[in-house]
C-alpha cells in the first residue's frame, strides 16, 4: 500500500545566520514570514511560506539543530518547473537579486537543471523535465571522468 502523499510540504535547513538566510530565501522565492521560534532569548528559527504553491521553507540556526549539520555543496532538494522555458524566470530572478547561480545543464532524457547555493553553500536545484522514468522503469546513472553512463540493472541490493 502506498502512502497517500500529495506533495512535499516543507524543507528545513540549518543556517549560520538566520536573518541573512531568511531574507535570501524570502527574496528568491517571494515567501512571507509565517512563523518564528523564540528560545533562549532570541529567534532561533523561522518558517517562510508560499501559500499559493502550498510549501514552506523552515530555517533553523545551525547551533540549535540536533547535530549542527553542514550541507555546504550538497543539493538538499530540487524544485520542479513545469517547462524548460521557465528556467529563464529563475535565471532572471537571480540576476534581479544579484544571486549567483550555476550553468543550466542539459540532462538529456531528464530535462535541464541549474543549481543555486544559499548563503551557507547549501545547494538548491531547479529542474524542468522528468524526474525519473515511468512507473516501474529503472535507470542507473554512473558518474565518472566522462559523460554520465546509463545502466539498466540495479546494483544496490536492499
Amino acid at each position: 500500500m502506498k502512502l497517500p502523499i500529495i506533495g512535499v510540504r516543507q524543507i528545513k535547513l540549518p543556517v549560520s545566520d538566520l536573518a541573512i538566510s531568511a531574507r535570501w530565501y524570502a527574496d528568491l522565492f517571494d515567501l512571507e514570514l509565517a512563523n518564528e521560534f523564540f528560545e533562549d532569548d532570541a529567534v532561533r528559527g523561522v518558517v517562510l511560506a508560499n501559500h499559493e504553491a502550498g510549501f514552506v521553507i523552515g530555517l533553523r540556526e545551525r547551533e540549535y539543530c540536533a547535530s549542527s549539520p553542514v550541507l555546504d555543496g550538497f543539493d538538499v532538494c530540487a524544485f520542479m518547473l513545469r517547462t524548460a522555458e521557465e528556467m529563464s524566470t529563475v535565471v532572471d530572478r537571480c540576476a534581479e537579486l544579484g544571486i549567483e547561480h550555476g550553468d543550466v545543464h542539459d540532462r538529456g532524457d531528464f530535462g535541464i537543471a541549474m543549481d543555486i547555493a544559499d548563503p551557507d553553500g547549501t545547494v538548491l536545484r531547479f529542474v524542468a523535465g522528468p524526474h525519473t522514468g515511468p512507473p516501474g522503469a529503472f535507470a542507473g546513472i554512473e558518474f565518472g571522468s566522462g559523460p554520465p553512463i546509463l545502466y539498466d540493472q540495479p546494483r544496490l541490493r536492499f
